[in-house]
């Protein structure tokens, strides 16, 4: 690539970026798309949809820039939790760590790498025709004495993120204590999930679990809500919805049409009035979910007395029960010893938050969960192994003598300056962008069938996927297939892996630059304004009205940089659980630039240099374990110092025999939740179901 065609796709990327800066600045203060730009403000009721027309709606305006950088740590946690906080961290972190590194490299490494000659001399009067490999280590002179300030300036960078690693550990680990210190009695804090529960012929799960824990812990067990299998329900609910939706959607609308005939496609018959019908149905659709959770809360009495299998099998208690504990300590202590002498059994974990719960999957047996795991590992290396396909078409384009061999009818076309760069420069990071915006969603739906019982673990476990994929196909896959365009596979020589990676990484440094550009100026721009919502709300709002309901979007962590201030809304709290995701991705990332450091520098010659980086993965690694060692604990679980001190602060406190009274109801399944139907359905506040 020659620097002509990363220039235009600077500009290219330079010009989305504006462009959707421009458009979220106008759009987001018309009242028409307030679910889109405002729908937390919209929600908590602190904006409202003005109708009259103001000049101002149509003049973009920078101000929310310095009102989003203004807004200090407590404000944030007031808004986001401690969860929005890291995650703001993480961003100022990164930011930190690419000034850094962009400072080094272009004052330092390149002219360092202008200066040599071993490719080609920089040609100043044309330098828009220069290889961008002029700019690069490989320019610099095999054996050269400059070698050594690539060597120094992997040392500096190592040494400032690792720095900078251990403050932000130290800083979030410190903020996680302070919140936990700071916070009000939380359910789960009491609570643990147990999975695996035994069966008995003479007993329901109920009285198991009971029994179970008040012979192991008779001074601090307190209660416990088996978890039914409610799916059946569920759809009755969904389907409820629509229809209560359906019903104030004609009540509110004088233009639809609230008569149909009952005949032949609807042509002929007596005409019917649409709400009563949907009412009457409705109401049959309530009298049926009554009558099954009723059945679904005896399901353990009717199991052991065996006097309605039906019942029995559809609405049967789970093998899992959320128990709870007089105190933190009681709890903790129930969680982190094995129940019973078979460890598969009586398994227990931390309950998640009464929010947090994902409902809909409880595994029966620890086969089925261990199972469940590995055939979603197996999806995942399947998913990642096909979509080498787009990498290495991708990668082709960055080559254009081997377009012409591929594609000769499009040698003309390729001779044109412009076409040519923009194939080259702005296309391949383009396209693999686009292929990247299914990788989240699809590791979303893979962690959610791997048993977690809650959205937090999902999203965790989603978001370590897409890290994990993200190195392998857009590092390892590119680089070596763009070196071959026939490679489609990576030959796995572990003494060799430092050498290849030397010889093919530099080579691919254009389509990296050009793939951050991409990422950081176009995809964040492209998730401020919102593209996929704003565009399904012009879809939809062709069929809905501006009173209808909405739902505020939870923080989207796995694949979008959120915006806290307007748009989402925690729907959990991990209290900075993401933050070992981070830490050990920079981890790797270091250990992997100080193994293509190794090899660049034996294949420049220049083998003491190799020798004396050895240390520096080493070191890395030490530091590592150190901060594992030192501040991980921190974010597993609470220590029983933090947890004893929180239950001393609150033994006198009055409050907490109603706190006790109401944990039961905390973890009640919403499924089993009374339904509260009104007829006057004028308002879309009514709730269809209740909150209690």
């Amino acid at each position: 690539m020659i620097v002509s065609a990363l220039l235009t796709s600077v500009g290219i990327n330079t010009a989305w970026c504006v462009l959707f800066f421009t458009l979220y600045s106008v759009l987001r203060k018309q009242p028409s798309n307030y679910e889109v730009y405002v729908p937390r403000l919209l929600a908590e009721g602190t904006s409202r949809r003005r109708s009259h027309f103001n000049l101002e709606r149509l003049i973009p305006s920078p101000g929310w820039v310095a009102k989003a950088w203004r807004l200090s740590e407590e404000e944030l946690l007031s808004l986001s939790g401690l969860d929005g906080v890291v995650f703001m961290r993480i961003i100022t972190f990164s930011l930190k760590i690419f000034t850094f590194a962009g400072i080094i490299g272009i004052f330092v490494l390149l002219p360092v790498n202008c200066w040599g000659d071993q490719r080609q001399d920089i040609d100043v009067a044309y330098f828009a025709n220069n290889s961008l490999d002029v700019f690069t280590i490989s320019n610099v002179n095999s054996g050269s004495s400059w070698l050594w300030v690539h060597f120094c300036a992997v040392y500096v960078v190592t040494t400032f993120i690792c720095v900078l690693l251990f403050y932000e550990y130290k800083h979030i680990s410190s903020r996680r204590i302070s919140y936990f210190y700071a916070s009000k009695p939380q359910p789960h804090q009491f609570t643990i999930l147990v999975h695996s529960i035994p069966t008995s012929s003479s007993s329901s799960i109920s009285d198991s679990v009971e029994s179970f824990f008040k012979e192991l812990y008779p001074s601090t067990y307190l209660s416990h809500v088996v978890v039914h299998h409610t799916s059946k329900i569920q759809s009755l609910l969904n389907e409820a919805k629509k229809l209560y939706k359906r019903v104030v959607q004609l009540q509110s609308d004088p233009t639809q049409q609230k008569y149909k005939h009952g005949g032949f496609f609807g042509l002929f018959g007596q005409k019917k009035d649409l709400i009563e019908h949907y009412e009457k149905k409705l109401e049959g659709i309530e009298e049926n979910v009554r009558l099954k959770q009723s059945e679904a809360s005896l399901a353990g009495e009717v199991c052991v007395h065996a006097t309605n299998l039906h019942s029995c099998s559809i609405f049967k208690e789970a093998r899992a029960a959320f128990v709870f504990f007089r105190s933190r300590f009681g709890a903790a202590i129930a969680f982190h010893l094995q129940q019973s002498v078979n460890p598969t059994q009586w398994v227990t974990e931390l309950a998640p938050e009464p929010h947090d719960v994902y409902w809909p999957f409880f595994s029966q047996s620890f086969m089925r969960r261990w199972i469940s795991k590995l055939v979603v590992v197996l999806v995942c290396i399947l998913f990642t192994i096909l979509f080498l396909i787009p990498v290495v078409f991708v990668q082709g384009l960055t080559n254009l003598s081997q377009l012409e061999i591929l594609f000769p009818f499009l040698t003309s076309i390729l001779t044109i300056k412009i076409v040519s760069q923009i194939i080259t420069g702005y296309l391949p990071s383009l396209i693999l962008q686009l292929f990247l915006k299914l990788v989240p969603p699809a590791m979303e739906f893979l962690s959610s069938m791997q048993g977690y019982t809650s959205h937090s673990a999902i999203e965790k476990s989603a978001c370590t996927k897409v890290l994990w994929f993200t190195i392998w196909n857009v590092f390892f896959a590119t680089v070596f297939s763009g070196s071959a365009l026939y490679m489609l596979s990576i030959i796995l020589d572990p003494k060799g892996i430092p050498g290849k990676l030397a010889t093919v990484v530099p080579a691919q440094a254009s389509f990296f630059i050009t793939y951050v550009v991409t990422s950081g100026w176009t995809s964040v721009s492209s998730e401020l304004f919102r593209v996929i919502p704003f565009i399904f709300s012009l879809i939809t709002r062709l069929f809905t009205s501006p009173d209808d309901e909405f739902e505020v979007p939870s923080v989207p962590y796995h694949k979008d940089i959120p915006r806290f201030i307007n748009v989402y809304a925690p729907k959990y709290e991990t209290a900075g659980k993401f933050w070992p995701i981070v830490h050990n991705a920079m981890i790797f990332s270091l250990v992997l630039m100080h193994i293509i450091a190794v090899g660049i520098f034996a294949l420049k010659k220049l083998s003491l240099a190799s020798y004396l980086m050895l240390p520096l993965p080493v070191l890395t690694l030490l530091f590592n374990e150190y901060c594992r060692k030192r501040f991980l604990p921190i974010f597993v679980a609470y220590s029983a110092e933090s947890l004893i001190k929180k239950d001393r602060e609150e033994q006198n406190d009055a409050t907490m025999t109603e706190f006790y009274d109401n944990l039961v109801n905390a973890y009640k399944d919403p499924a089993l939740l009374p339904i509260q139907y009104s007829s006057n359905t004028d308002s879309l506040r009514s709730p269809l179901i209740s909150q209690a």
